[in-house]
């Protein structure tokens, strides 16, 4: 039985799945949008989620002066997201432009949209995890046109 039991395994010891939650975060930040099994996705999100509303306080502490003197940054929460998101430009990305961008959203920062594709090797189902607030971009939709344009002429 499950009970209680809130760990999403990925068929992984503790120490790979923290791993990978930690590389798939940094690339939903800094990319936006990625293209994971729908079990990934399903354990990142919260994963991710916990990390953006730690960043979304920091920056609301900031905003209000309430560090302490001497103080421009939240360094305390900084750190603590700092263990999870190891890329320094990542981090940037996150506390400078994620975190002021959700500061009305009371939560909900992600999205997962099931392909209802399978990935070739092993059958598992494909998904799509991005951030809310964040459109497609425009370049995405023109590159992904223009081999199809190029293989019919």
């Amino acid at each position: 039985m499950r009970h209680r039991d809130k760990v999403w395994k990925l068929k992984r010891t503790r120490s790979h799945r923290k791993a990978l939650l930690c590389h798939l975060a940094t690339a939903l930040i800094v990319h936006k949008r990625i293209v994971t099994t729908e079990a990934k996705a399903k354990a990142l999100r919260p994963f991710v989620e916990r990390l953006i509303t730690k960043a979304k306080r920091a920056v609301l502490r900031e905003q209000s002066g309430q560090l302490p003197t001497g103080w421009s940054v939240d360094l305390h929460a900084r750190r603590l997201v700092a263990r999870f998101i190891r890329d320094k430009k990542a981090l940037q990305e996150l506390f400078g432009a994620v975190a002021p961008k959700v500061l009305e959203r009371p939560g909900g920062y992600t999205r997962i949209i099931k392909l209802g594709l399978y990935r070739r090797g092993d059958a598992a189902r494909m998904a799509v995890i991005e951030l809310v607030d964040w459109p497609p971009a425009q370049e995405e939709s023109a590159h992904s046109t223009a081999p199809k344009a190029a293989a019919a002429s």
